[in-house]
């Protein structure tokens, strides 16, 4: 199923004030065909330990349950090795 851009960037919209309120924000940078969206988290949020967190217990949770064909959130220009604190994703 494709997804609608214009309803995933409206719902990107509506998450953003939260990650300012910390002094984050975030940049879209793209769905692929397999409904992966692409973004990369800025300001105090780049870098921050629970970022990985925030992406998929936060972001990726809100634009599956509003945005059809949404299947993951994937982070991009995230610092080395932040990836390893948290994936939801990765084998135990």
């Amino acid at each position: 199923m494709a997804v609608n851009e214009k309803l995933l960037l409206a719902v990107l919209e509506e998450i953003r004030p939260n990650l300012q309120a910390d002094g984050g924000d975030m940049e879209y940078h793209g769905v692929d065909e397999d409904g992966v969206v692409s973004l990369e988290l800025t300001g105090h949020c780049a870098g921050c330990p629970m970022s990985q967190l925030t992406l998929s217990m936060g972001i990726e949770r809100i634009l599956k349950e509003h945005v059809p064909g949404v299947t993951r959130v994937v982070a991009v220009n995230e610092m080395p090795g932040m990836s390893d604190i948290y994936d939801e994703y990765a084998p135990f």
